[in-house]
């Protein structure tokens, strides 16, 4: 076990009387043993309370679910850290402690164990007995390991839940927005939408599955995303219903803004092709995504949850927004393919819907979408 001399030394100085003279081996190496305690006890409840100030941001409203563990993660580190560093400064005048008691310039009772080995640099075996002014106490490798455990125990668990690299499966929070247009008779010229007036918005989350064991390429990357894809009309043009047909039609008055919406609640499936190298720490692997180029290729499917059209104009003095919810014979269901590439978080997107906007029109319109897209872990 490493470094057991020193910590099997600190055990046994939490065991022995505290009224024990400082100028003691005992007495010096329980002072230390507990500015090690307080050490972990301050940095915990640093971290306690900044964890309390993210989760009341998180309950107002002001950080997202994902941007408050990337916080906690990033405080956890930075405070195990701490601990890491802290500890090494202690450990040193344990060292140099023990170091003394082994010259034999200070003073410490004789330990033995119950085969009567000298305690001092003896590693005990499993339910071995130390004997100390003729009181027996019990110790195992589980007990000076707590112990251990204790000490650099809280580095590691925070670590362990910290290091995204060890996890098979992560989560991201996505969000894209871009241009939004129709695909009519297999082309987007011509269109009857303006180019940059028309928008798409999309946010989400995302988890993203490691599908080899040792190999870092492929990944599967599926989850939930709201859409919402708008389209401005030209030439003064809007929506009107007329049956079972969907048509642009002049407007009498003129229109300062004429925009059609549908939002869709849509589950994206993608086999995301991740160039992030594998590093090596410690002789373990560690699993990184998102530091390098990425490729996706996949598709989505949803449901249409709202359709509206927003007119504005002005009517005498007053400006108007007039607002009109129904379903516009638009598609319950879409479905379509989507690809994204790009570097780390950002990338370039694009989705296409292989089902029509609108149901029953007798030209067949197909929303296409091109943006940025951000993965965020």
């Amino acid at each position: 076990m490493k470094n057991f001399t020193i910590y099997a030394v600190i055990l046994m100085s939490l065991l022995v009387s505290k009224a024990s003279a400082q100028e003691t081996f005992e007495g010096k190496a329980h002072a230390i043993a507990v500015k090690i305690e307080n050490i972990t006890k301050e940095e915990k409840a640093a971290l306690k309370i900044e964890i309390e100030a993210i989760n009341k941001e998180l309950e107002a409203g002001t950080l997202a679910k994902e941007q408050a563990d990337a916080k906690k993660m990033i405080l956890a580190e930075a405070r195990s850290k701490n601990i890491e560093n802290r500890i090494a400064e202690v450990q040193e005048e344990l060292k140099d402690l023990v170091q003394q008691k082994v010259d034999g310039k200070i003073f410490a009772p004789e330990m033995q164990s119950r085969n009567s080995i000298e305690f001092i640099g003896v590693k005990l075996k499993e339910k071995d007995s130390i004997f100390y002014n003729g009181i027996k106490y019990k110790v195992t490798y589980k007990t000076s390991d707590s112990l251990y455990i204790d000490i650099n125990g809280i580095r590691k668990a925070v670590k362990s839940r910290g290091r995204v690299g060890d996890r098979r499966t992560t989560s991201q929070f996505v969000f894209a927005a871009g241009v939004n247009n129709l695909v009519t008779n297999g082309a987007i010229a011509n269109s009857d939408y303006r180019y940059w007036g028309s928008h798409f918005y999309e946010w989400g989350v995302t988890w993203n599955t490691r599908l080899l064991k040792n190999n870092n390429l492929l990944h599967l990357k599926y989850g939930m995303s709201l859409m919402y894809n708008n389209l401005r009309p030209t030439d003064n043009r809007y929506f009107v219903v007329n049956g079972d047909q969907t048509n642009l039609e002049v407007s009498s008055i003129h229109l300062d803004d004429s925009r059609f919406r549908n939002v869709y609640i849509a589950v994206p499936l993608h086999l995301e092709f991740d160039f992030t190298k594998v590093k090596d720490k410690d002789g373990k692997k560690i699993f990184k995504t998102h530091e390098s180029v990425r490729f996706g290729i996949g598709g989505y499917a949803g449901v249409r949850v709202k359709s509206k059209q927003i007119l504005e104009f002005n009517e005498g003095s007053r400006d108007v927004t007039q607002k009109t919810k129904g379903n516009f014979n638009a598609n319950d269901f879409i479905y379509g393919v989507s690809t994204y590439i790009g570097y780390k978080s950002t990338s370039l997107y694009l989705k296409y819907d292989l089902n029509p906007l609108f149901k029953d029109n007798a030209i067949k319109q197909n929303n296409i979408s091109l943006g940025i897209r951000f993965d965020l872990n």
